[in-house]
């Protein structure tokens, strides 16, 4: 068991010291890439100006020094705490890349030496899984939110369409004819005859014509 343990030994070391040669006749070089979390800060005005420029600018300058971006979104904007470069909002732009560790002092270089990148901060995340990469941000968090009120409003005016729909053809002819129907005068109903009272003699009247026969008899007599 010990010759054997002995003969991989060897073996493996044979193997290392070929591969060394080969790092020193051809330049090969064995580099590490981790997996890192950045988030950059930049001008809230310079995004909503020309966001694919920002974005093409911090791509520039990760692949400048042999990163790979794993995937770049927007994480949000917001109110800085205190003024930077004389902005007081920022936008935040949250990226996933590999790179060799050694270049990340590199990169933290170049970026302050960009006038487009107001900040940035690069922490290394070997810990994180796929489904911690492809989490919401507040952004697109927000996003959906947009998106799910105006799909409400929008189901909401078609209910009350629903409900309400618009008459069939027929029943728009019936309601018109009817209109104009109610529009025109309306007969007079027939009205039965009128009875003429009798006339009511004035009791004033009859005592007036009944005082002169009355004289006439006393005249007579």
């Amino acid at each position: 068991m010990s010759n054997e343990f002995a003969f991989v030994c060897e073996l493996v070391t044979r193997k290392i010291k070929k591969y060394r040669i080969l790092q020193e006749v051809f330049g090969l070089e064995t580099v590490v890439k981790k997996l890192y979390e950045a988030m950059f800060l930049i001008d809230s005005a310079k995004a909503t100006a020309d966001w694919s420029g920002m974005l093409e600018v911090i791509t520039k300058v990760l692949e400048k020094s042999g990163a790979e971006i794993v995937s770049m979104e927007k994480w949000d904007e917001r109110e800085l705490a205190y003024e930077i470069q004389k902005r007081s909002r920022g936008t935040y732009i949250l990226c996933y890349f590999n790179a060799d560790g050694a270049k990340i002092q590199e990169i933290e270089r170049n970026i302050q030496l960009s006038e487009q990148i107001m900040r940035v901060l690069i922490l290394c995340t070997d810990s994180m899984n796929k489904e911690d990469l492809e989490k919401d941000t507040p952004a697109m968090i927000a996003e959906k939110r947009a998106a799910e009120r105006a799909l409400a409003q929008e189901a909401k005016a078609k209910q009350a369409s629903e409900e309400s729909p618009e008459a069939p053809a027929e029943v728009v002819a019936e309601e018109k004819a009817a209109e104009v129907e109610d529009s025109k005068e309306p007969e007079q109903a027939a009205v039965p005859e009128a009875v003429e009272p009798e006339p009511v003699e004035d009791e004033d009247k009859k005592e007036a014509e009944a005082e002169p026969e009355a004289s006439g008899e006393v005249a007579g007599q």
